[in-house]
């Protein structure tokens, strides 16, 4: 899993503002199928979002479950979203950097 300080976080999370999101946990919850398009869209974009349909109650555990399958990090949630920071292991296909 990534480890981010906090002025890294937040430089993230402003980036994320306007994003969509990309994976949406529905009625079926955490699938492997989820994992799978989470781990997928971080390969392609490093930051998504990740919308919570369904399982609003449990969103918090679930987050840390995409966190840890994923190998990502969880910037944080607000509302129904959850965001998640991964970069990527190509160099050439990193788009974002980070703060100090």
């Amino acid at each position: 899993m990534t480890t981010l300080n906090t002025k890294q976080k937040k430089h993230l999370r402003a980036l994320a503002h306007d994003l969509k999101p990309v994976v949406y946990i529905g009625q079926h919850g955490l699938t492997d199928a989820i994992l799978k398009d989470a781990t997928r869209a971080l390969d392609d974009h490093e930051l998504i979002k990740i919308r919570f349909v369904d399982y609003k109650d449990e969103k918090k555990a679930l987050a840390e479950k995409i966190a840890v399958h994923t190998g990502a990090a969880l910037l944080g949630i607000t509302g129904h979203l959850a965001c998640f920071y991964r970069p990527s292991p190509i160099e050439k296909k990193q788009r974002i950097a980070l703060p100090d």
